[in-house]
């Protein structure tokens, strides 16, 4: 008889063994609710078609309930104990399931290659490197389409926002580069051990066509970067060091038909485009690369 899907007490249980203590550089916080582990299954629409990736999976709370939907998951840790344990605890508790698990042991933000090409992207995300995983994940594995993602509250409002927003800005634009960004629900803070300070976030993530251009996404995402990096600042005095004055910023920013008094904010990522291809036009030169 297997046993399911973890509880508090074999959460507990289980670090307890490992002599596991959750240290917040690593961002481990592990879900032990079973109705929140199936509602984030159920909202991802996982089905025996899907070659699930999930980033951080800890003591395998998510896994178990991604493994009882998907053809197969792949779950990449940098924990090497948690690592190491994840197959034995698919194997006890869910053992006809176990051949469909994938563990690899690596920093997600540095895997550039996996067995199986995911097709869908399931998992609570660390809270200190949610967005720079994401993007990392869209820049490198194109196959897959869609994702459903546990971040912190404030930044899924944040990958969710669009133009206008108080809390529009650099994942919002960045995100909006690779695909369609929705915030689909709230994760209490209590159903997490140990408990964290904040609430969390449901995400949820539609692949899109990129953008068509003649430049590169390293000089958009410069743009983007110099825009945002003063928010009170008009975009004439916020792109100036990229050009050496406002004054050239101003010409760029005409050619691109932007308002240079607008700011960053207020801008879609198509526009972030033109300015790059402006830039480009006007003998900028290649823009500051920029973090994906």
């Amino acid at each position: 008889m297997t046993q399911g899907l973890l509880d508090p007490t074999s959460v507990r249980e289980i670090a307890a063994r490992l002599g596991l203590r959750p240290t917040k550089q690593r961002g481990q916080n592990f879900v032990h609710d079973a109705n929140t582990v199936r509602r984030i299954v159920a909202s991802a629409k996982v089905t025996t078609d899907d070659a699930v990736l999930e980033i951080g999976p800890g003591l395998g709370s998510l896994t178990l309930g991604l493994l009882e939907a998907a053809g197969s998951v792949t779950a990449v840790e940098i924990d090497e104990l948690l690592a190491d344990e994840l197959p034995a605890t698919v194997a006890a508790r869910l053992p006809e399931r176990a051949s469909a698990l994938t563990v690899v042991t690596a920093d997600a933000l540095r895997i550039t290659e996996l067995a199986v090409p995911p097709t869908v992207v399931v998992a609570n995300l660390p809270y200190n490197v949610s967005v720079p995983v994401l993007l990392h994940l869209l820049a490198t594995f194109a196959s897959w389409q869609r994702g459903l993602v546990m971040v912190q509250a404030e930044v899924a409002d944040r990958l969710a926002a669009g133009p206008g927003s108080k809390v529009y800005g650099v994942p919002s634009v960045k995100m909006a580069w690779y695909a369609d960004t929705t915030r689909v629900g709230t994760v209490a803070r209590s159903v997490f051990w140990p408990v964290p300070n904040v609430d969390s976030g449901l995400v949820a993530i539609r692949r899109r066509p990129l953008p068509v251009t003649t430049t590169t996404r390293e000089q958009v995402f410069a743009v983007v970067d110099a825009a945002f990096s003063q928010r009170r600042k008009m975009l004439r005095s916020a792109l100036a060091g990229l050009v050496g004055s406002s004054g050239a910023a101003t010409d760029v920013l005409v050619a691109a038909g932007v308002d240079p008094q607008l700011r960053g904010e207020m801008l879609q990522v198509a526009d972030f485009v033109r300015i790059a291809e402006a830039f480009a036009r006007h003998g900028a030169g290649e823009a500051p690369e920029a973090e994906r």
